[in-house]
């Protein structure tokens, strides 16, 4: 049976006073280095609802409770992935746009499909380590599915991730070799979350494979994902940003109704791994 929580209906309202009336409390400031559009108190009222059974757990308890929390989600097919992507990575600059992952580059929502220069789909969490290909599950969670240039998409392929290579000439800050890809700065930690994410969502106990990452590159079609020391690292280097709190809302709210809790908790991952 589908569990649902206190918030799957609701959309996540941006204001302190919302959130206090959604979770029964008054209303309280949000702490001076709270952006505006994301109180402090949102962070308590998810906890308060959608985290409540992982709260005070750690390793192999604390990633079966989330995976329980997470699993319980709206499935997209691979079409409807077009569209959401254009609303979770919409440009907050520029609402006819949507950011590429890799570049950086905002570039127009209508521009996508397989030519030289649009964007597709990149599946972060690389197709071939699992073989899900693009079966609605792993397939199509937009929680590591990004818009990103057609040419820089089949760069990075199915290589894991790790420090080091040359730098791409159409992506200046990632590098790449034979095994790995680098990511720019801005985005490392978003990546590791991504691929942190998938390996607590997809268990193995739904047709799956069971992802897991690990400290090894070059797995080939393994399901596995590496590189793990690195992706910790990357993690603490680049804690979420507005962009990427945004993201989780919007799945959270329009798409999925399920959460990347590393996210929302970055602490979670050395809590677990």
């Amino acid at each position: 049976m589908s569990r649902r929580h206190p918030f799957y209906a609701r959309p996540l309202l941006a204001t302190a006073a919302a959130v206090a009336v959604l979770a029964g409390t008054a209303a309280a400031a949000p702490a001076a280095d709270t952006p505006p559009e994301r109180p402090a108190t949102l962070a308590a009222a998810l906890d308060d609802t959608y985290y409540q059974d992982a709260l005070g757990k750690t390793g192999t308890e604390l990633k079966a409770a989330l995976h329980t929390i997470i699993s319980d989600q709206t499935k997209l097919s691979y079409s409807q992935v077009w569209d959401a992507l254009k609303a979770t990575d919409e440009d907050p600059a520029n609402s006819s746009n949507v950011i590429l992952l890799y570049t950086g580059r905002s570039q127009s929502k209508n521009d996508n499909g397989g030519n030289a220069d649009q964007w597709n789909r990149e599946h972060v969490w690389a197709k071939s380590h699992g073989d899900f290909g693009t079966a609605t599950g792993p397939g199509t969670d937009i929680h590591h599915l990004r818009p990103e240039d057609v040419s820089v998409n089949s760069a990075r392929g199915n290589k894991d991730f790790d420090n080091g290579g040359s730098q791409l000439g159409e992506a200046p800050g990632n590098y790449t070799d034979g095994d790995s890809f680098e990511p720019r700065d801005a985005v490392k930690g978003d990546v590791a979350r991504m691929i942190l994410y998938m390996a607590v969502r997809y268990e193995g106990n739904d047709s799956f494979a069971d992802l897991e990452p690990n400290d090894q590159v070059n797995k080939g079609s393994a399901p596995k994902m590496g590189k793990l020391s690195v992706l910790k690292q990357w993690s603490q280097e680049d804690p979420p940003d507005a962009f990427e709190r945004r993201r989780n809302d919007v799945i959270f709210e329009q798409f999925q109704h399920n959460r990347n809790p590393f996210i929302d908790h970055p602490e979670w991952v050395g809590a677990i791994w």
